[in-house]
């Protein structure tokens, strides 16, 4: 087999990897014996189909459409891929994604370059991992996690290496897959592949993808290896920036694979033009996967129809026409929530109007510490947290004043922000919320780092999350001793809002699977008091995993694309179209 002179022109060599050996299987050092032999290879993701070994292109193209459900094979490197798809036009398809390699003899490691560059550790992976950690590191990123026991099958004489990045704290923020073709079956072109390049979405350090490509790099040179082979989707240009960068070329190598509910947006072709917003296309895309017709009457204000037979339900956002006005009414009033909610027996802190003075003052001695909001709002527009002077209250209660004509004085009750999404009164989604923080590395200023956080925010949510630097933020950081022209030594972590909305930078963690029963309960307990079948409730919790917590406030139109990986578009629309719940399940 010459894969380099084959009758395409095509190179044939391996690339974009996960795994070159059989679940379980001891490995074996030389495999050529294997070439020509059919070969395919369970990844934890699904099977890598090697379409090089299959003398028949309509043998490889049955063995593509064998999938398992839930599971993504990739079949490479065939010689004739228009071939292979002839076979099953209907259930194939070529992934539009691009290869790209990097020449050892061409690259040059930078200077001062090693494991442990900007804040960021790399290193193997360990056997005392959280693997469920790079899983969900995976998921953030849109790739499928790893079939359980796969990371622990990796032993030291392995063709696949792992590596994992670390924050100075030592919480693992980023992971990397490669594999050496040479010990998985003897490569005849000597060479290597990177698979699964993932970074936590959430974490503020620059850099890391690049410290995990450059630190495989150097790996794979270590070992004699020509070169490193990856695949990248065309409009990942953030990602092809990286690899030009790093000194990596194009080559023409291309992947078939099965058409199934994981792999639909890269062949059902690009989304109509019609601007909606992610909270909205979250729900329409899952409404088009069903069968069931979006039509958009406003796509700036998220507004659209969803009409299936002779059913039309009309929707903005996650807030349909099933939601009544009344209840609607009653979660845009945050002092008309409280007080059903208490009358329930639910949990809620303290809370008054704002009325004069001395009113004000008497409600500071009695708590101490107070939150100041707009009875009205969203967004976070015109919160004050954790406020402890008197001047400092009167001045939020003028601000707050301007957005609304009722302001609200709470005690500050101090915890875990946690967001829970209640749909069909059952709870779908549960995410604590952090403020947003930023990482000194004693070059930049405050200002600077709150400056190149809030683009990495608003990159990661679609323009949905940005740090606002406003009198909130000023006060926020000068409660730290600081100001936003002071410099931030190297290592320090500063919290520069005292909310963890979403809208202001905040950062959304799921933590769904660690919620008590009793918090579920009242998530529930509280969806049905407001009689509002979509909802998400603001807690404050002293634990995650504990029973103990206040509500702050109830969302009549709650972000769902927020939740990840959670389904919460897919129970939005079994509310809204039951019949279709099947085609969810089914994927």
């Amino acid at each position: 087999m010459k894969k380099k002179t084959d009758d395409c022109g095509n190179p044939m060599d391996p690339a974009c990897m996960a795994s070159l050996k059989h679940w379980g299987e001891p490995l074996v050092k030389d495999r050529s014996a294997d070439m020509g032999r059919a070969m395919s290879v369970d990844c934890g993701w699904g099977r890598l189909i090697f379409g090089q070994t299959f003398d028949d292109p309509e043998q490889l193209a049955r063995t593509i459409c064998r999938e398992e459900r839930g599971r993504r094979d990739i079949a490479m490197y065939m010689r004739d891929p228009h071939v292979v798809l002839s076979y099953a036009p209907q259930e194939l398809f070529l992934d539009p994604s691009l290869t790209y390699r990097l020449d050892f003899q061409n690259y040059r490691q930078p200077p001062n370059s090693g494991t442990d560059q900007g804040g960021v550790r790399v290193r193997p992976l360990g056997r005392d991992d959280d693997t469920a950690m790079l899983d969900r590191i995976l998921q953030s990123c849109a790739m499928l996690p790893c079939a359980p026991g796969f990371y622990r099958s990796i032993s030291e004489d392995d063709c696949r290496v792992v590596l994992v990045a670390e924050d100075p704290q030592g919480a693992i923020v980023g992971v990397v897959t490669g594999v050496d073709h040479f010990r998985a079956f003897a490569d005849p072109d000597n060479g290597s592949s990177l698979w699964a390049l993932a970074v936590d979405r959430q974490c503020p350090l620059p850099g890391v993808g690049e410290t995990l490509v450059r630190e495989l790099v150097l790996r794979f040179m270590e070992q004699g290896r020509s070169f490193l082979d990856l695949s990248v989707l065309h409009t990942n240009k953030e990602a092809i920036a990286l690899y030009d960068k790093l000194g990596f070329e194009q080559v023409p190598v291309y992947v078939i694979k099965k058409k199934n509910p994981i792999n639909e947006p890269l062949f059902v072709g690009p989304e109509p033009e019609e601007g909606l917003n992610i909270y909205a296309r979250i729900i329409t895309n899952e409404a088009r996967r069903r069968g069931i017709g979006v039509e958009v009457r406003d796509a700036e204000h998220g507004l659209f129809d969803l009409c299936l037979g002779g059913r039309r339900i009309a929707c903005r956002e996650s807030l349909s026409e099933l939601t009544s006005a009344v209840a609607m009414s009653c979660c845009d009033d945050k002092a008309v929530t409280r007080k059903l909610l208490l009358r329930a027996g639910l949990r809620v802190p303290v809370q008054e109007v704002a009325d004069g003075p001395e009113q004000v003052a008497a409600f500071l001695e009695r708590c101490g510490r107070v939150v100041v909001k707009p009875a009205r709002g969203e967004q976070g527009s015109g919160v004050f947290v954790d406020l402890d002077s008197l001047n400092e209250v009167q001045e939020a209660v003028a601000q707050a004043g301007r957005l609304c004509d009722k302001v609200l004085l709470e005690e500050f009750v101090p915890g875990e922000d946690v967001r829970l999404i209640v749909i069909d009164y059952t709870l779908v989604a549960a995410a604590v919320r952090r403020p947003a923080t930023v990482l000194g590395n004693g070059e930049l200023t405050v200002r600077e780092l709150i400056e190149k956080q809030s683009r990495r925010r608003a990159a990661a949510t679609h323009g949905e999350s940005t740090i606002p630097v406003d009198a909130e933020t000023v006060r926020t950081v000068g409660r730290e001793g600081l100001g936003l022209d002071d410099r931030l030594e190297a290592g320090r972590e500063l919290r520069v809002r005292k909310t963890a909305n979403l809208h202001t930078g905040g950062t959304i963690h799921d933590v769904t699977g660690s919620i008590h029963a009793a918090v579920r309960r009242a998530a529930e307990e509280a969806a049905v008091t407001l009689r509002i079948p979509v909802v998400g409730f603001d807690f404050l919790m002293p634990a995650i995993d504990g029973p103990d917590y206040v509500i702050i406030e109830a969302n009549e139109r709650p972000g769902l694309a927020n939740h990840e990986p959670r389904p919460t578009a897919e129970r939005f629309v079994d509310l809204l179209f039951p019949q279709t719940r099947h085609l969810a399940e089914a994927r």
